[in-house]
């Protein structure tokens, strides 16, 4: 934290939206890693994942919070709850919308306005719109929120999100890091590996097979070769355990390579990838499994 410059900037920038936005593939450009796992599936974020930009004189600490929704079991609960809760520390929030997109939560916009932090609002996927399409979605959106700066967006093609990065810039409160400076995240490794797993899920499998699955890593150890890498997948059924690991372990040996490629990718390093299939019936309405899981989202 030495040679700190007085004018140093730093802030928690919270992006929220609805689980079909693309939150991830944003957060992953504003960072220029890829710290969220992407798929087209809606529901992918289930934890708070920070992503940390320096420069020389700011530091910006992203937040990828899981999608807004109408929860209809436990953990969608809890995950509601933890979005609420996570507005206090925000400096600055990202609402982040796409075009055609009018619902939104009453309860939470209020919440969000009587915070009094700036709001960027943030419309997405104007490479999926027309330009009626994109000033019809302004129009709706700058009467909720007519105080915000607004951005029109795509984020997967990279339109316009590098004016939003230095709007966000522009936007930090002066403060020293809240983190090294050469730090990119706060999550250890075991989690990133498990969000990997868990992405190839999320692409290998259909309905609701990808979310009645948690991803525990239960080993991780690593040498000058290799990474050794234990991992049991918790499901809710025994007809889903069935289908995870597929006709004579088909499905979960194809799962396994695929899973291994992604994190040799990420880790730079050849991987050794164990997988088992556990059943813990109905662990998304049980309070208790999901803490002992890392789904701890306050009280």
């Amino acid at each position: 934290m030495n040679n700190i410059p007085d004018n140093h900037k730093a802030g928690f920038v919270n992006i929220i939206g609805n689980p079909n936005v693309g939150k991830s593939t944003l957060m992953n450009q504003l960072v220029g890693e890829r710290i969220s796992i992407m798929t087209s599936k809606a529901q992918t974020t289930r934890h708070r994942i920070k992503g940390i930009v320096n420069g020389d004189n700011f530091q910006i600490v992203y937040s990828d919070l899981p999608g807004v929704l109408d929860p209809a079991y436990m953990m969608q609960k809890m995950m509601m709850r933890f979005v609420v809760d996570s507005l206090q520390d925000a400096d600055i929030i990202l609402y982040l919308v796409e075009c055609n997109e009018t619902k939104y939560n009453e309860e939470l916009i209020g919440k969000i306005k009587d915070l009094g932090k700036p709001i960027v609002l943030v419309i997405n996927k104007i490479d999926k719109a027309t330009e009626e399409q994109v000033v019809a979605t302004r129009t709706v959106w700058t009467q909720v929120f007519p105080e915000a700066d607004v951005f029109t967006i795509s984020a997967l093609q990279r339109i316009n999100v590098e004016a939003l990065r230095d709007r966000i810039i522009d936007l930090l409160p002066l403060c020293p890091p809240y983190f090294p400076k050469d730090a990119l995240t706060d999550r250890p490794m075991r989690f990133f590996v498990s969000e990997l797993i868990r992405e190839q899920i999320l692409l290998q499998y259909q309905k609701e097979i990808p979310y009645s699955v948690e991803v525990v890593v239960d080993s991780y150890k690593e040498d000058d070769q290799m990474v050794r890498i234990g991992a049991t997948l918790y499901v809710e059924r025994n007809t889903q355990k069935a289908i995870i690991i597929g006709k004579e372990g088909s499905a979960i040996k194809k799962l396994g390579t695929e899973a291994r490629i992604a994190i040799e990718d990420f880790l730079q390093k050849h991987v050794f990838l164990d997988i088992t299939v556990k059943v813990l019936k109905d662990w998304r309405n049980s309070e208790l499994q999901m803490r002992r899981f890392g789904y701890d989202y306050g009280d």
